[in-house]
């Protein structure tokens, strides 16, 4: 009798648009363009997702540009497909975390890669696409370029889902008693306490 298969994750496949525009004001005398994360759309709900063969080339094309009343003129829209967005059990406190935030969102690391050049420059290429808090902060902490845009409702919605039956509070430690704390001086130095009784009057009395 062959094994079952183990159970697949949640997942969804999302497209990230990053924006490249001109800069604005005295920074242009230095730096002509700049790269920014204009967007992530939802590709495949979770149960297409699920049926869909994993494509890891997120080969971009251009796209016309994406009106959210931010847009500079002479900016350029760049799509990346086929993002996996997994959710996994021991890491439902980040999902957690994020679904807790004024604004849940998804968060994206991406690189500017030498290799490809627009206008001679490098171009802005996305590396992975998270709803972990925790993931954004081990990668801001390494130093990563990392930008964030608020998730979709549908998205929010089963990324709750996901949490409500995964997410398991850690116990709450038991806080020592003050009794039990060293007594110290004013300066943070060990106090000797001493139980002898102290008999009489002083001496020479």
């Amino acid at each position: 009798m062959s094994p079952m298969p183990a159970r697949q994750r949640p997942v969804i496949e999302v497209d990230v648009v990053m924006r490249r525009e001109p800069v604005q004001g005295p920074m242009a005398r230095w730096q002509a363009w700049r790269w920014v994360l204009a967007d992530v759309m939802l590709h495949a709900a979770p149960e297409e997702a699920a049926l869909l063969v994993p494509d890891e080339s997120h080969e971009p094309q251009a796209v016309e540009p994406i009106d959210t009343g931010l847009v500079v003129e002479g900016s350029q829209h760049w799509l990346h497909p086929r993002f996996r967005v997994e959710l996994f059990r021991d890491d439902a406190e980040g999902y957690m975390l994020n679904l807790e935030s004024p604004k849940p969102c998804f968060w994206v690391m991406w690189r500017a890669e030498e290799d490809r050049l627009l206008d001679g420059e490098p171009v802005a290429v996305p590396q992975v696409v998270t709803l972990s808090y925790h993931d954004a902060g081990r990668w801001l902490d390494a130093q990563e370029r990392v930008d964030q845009v608020p998730a979709p409702p549908e998205v929010v919605d089963w990324m709750r889902a996901f949490v409500d039956a995964t997410y398991v509070p850690e116990p709450k430690k038991r806080k020592r008693p003050e009794s039990f704390r060293p007594l110290t001086d004013r300066f943070g130095q060990p106090v000797r306490v001493s139980t002898d009784k102290r008999r009489g009057g002083a001496e020479g009395a």
